[in-house]
């Protein structure tokens, strides 16, 4: 039998590079992600698409899309990454070296992980490796990852958490405010001057799949009032998507207190309306029973909030 060659296939970092960039629709939003620049971002990408001869995105101002031949390489990768991914994940758990998984949403791993991640790893050292687990599933019970140790997660106001108080850190209470970019606001500044009512002409942000357990822009409009004729929604692919186009001017979103905040800070978004409206939910890492039994992912707990 003739013995394989080398796999002629681009380089694991042009192919998460492009993965990345692929979900979140942006650059800018990639290169965060993945600790470099949007300029070396945007260099290995040209390169990917020169050893591949085909263009992968369509670039615009407003951000970033898939050709028709990126969606079927977006596909392929997305498979081979995952089978990669999982190997690693057998090998680590094979090792004698401690480790702790967080299992959360795409979304959560970007707004609420990363940013605490160096402080995790400095807390641990190299005796504990952390590693992230995410999904793309958005719902109150999503798939979880068998060998989380910590799942992160919406929980209703009523609701019964399969875990004791003590295991269970409350990250953030659930506050929502209508969010757009200045020059949103600038430029439809006649309509949003006026009531609510009045804004059925304007863009909404949102999913394309139902987000159950957060806030909706019907649950919104039943609490606060909304435009009297339905108004125009752009369904994005997930909120980082979001609130990228809203910083990028294409319509108003609703916004996280806790989400939204270096939009805020960096005026890439401000607020509109009369205030932030906290609802009946919260945003919860809970120990999984595994992770109950990992004195490493009890030591999480703290990270992300006050355990009650």
């Amino acid at each position: 039998m003739k013995e394989r060659g080398p796999y002629r296939i681009p380089s694991i970092g042009a192919l998460i590079a492009f993965e990345s960039a692929a979900r979140n629709g942006s650059f800018t939003r990639a290169a965060g992600e993945l600790r470099t620049s949007q300029s070396a971002l945007s260099r290995r990408i040209a390169a990917l698409e020169g050893q591949l001869s085909t263009r992968l995105f369509e670039r615009s101002r407003s951000g970033v899309s898939l050709t028709a031949a990126g969606h079927r390489f977006r596909d392929a990768v997305v498979a081979g990454l995952g089978v990669i991914e999982a190997g690693a994940a057998d090998a680590s758990s094979r090792s004698d070296r401690k480790h702790v998984v967080i299992a959360c949403s795409h979304d959560a791993s970007q707004l609420v992980v990363f940013p605490r991640y160096d402080a995790l790893q400095d807390e641990f050292g190299d005796e504990v490796q952390i590693r992230i687990s995410t999904h793309r599933r958005y719902s109150q019970h999503p798939p979880v990852d068998p060998d989380a140790d910590l799942v992160l997660t919406w929980k209703a106001e009523n609701a019964v958490l399969n875990a004791a108080p003590e295991d269970v850190a409350s990250i953030f209470r659930e506050e929502v405010q209508m969010i757009c970019s200045s020059e949103y606001a600038a430029i439809h500044a006649d309509i949003m001057d006026g009531p609510v009512a009045g804004w059925g002409g304007l863009t909404f942000l949102d999913m394309k799949r139902p987000n159950q357990g957060w806030t909706s822009w019907s649950d919104w409009f039943e609490t606060t009032g909304g435009p009297e004729r339905p108004p125009r929604y752009e369904l994005l692919e997930s909120y980082i998507q979001v609130l990228e186009a809203t910083a990028a001017g294409q319509g108003i979103a609703l916004g996280w207190r806790h989400y939204i905040e270096r939009y805020l800070e960096s005026g890439a978004a401000i607020v509109c309306g009369e205030g932030f409206v906290e609802f009946g939910n919260s945003f919860v890492a809970v120990l999984t029973a595994k992770g109950q039994k990992n004195p490493s992912a009890r030591k999480c707990l703290p990270f992300f909030g006050q355990s009650r």
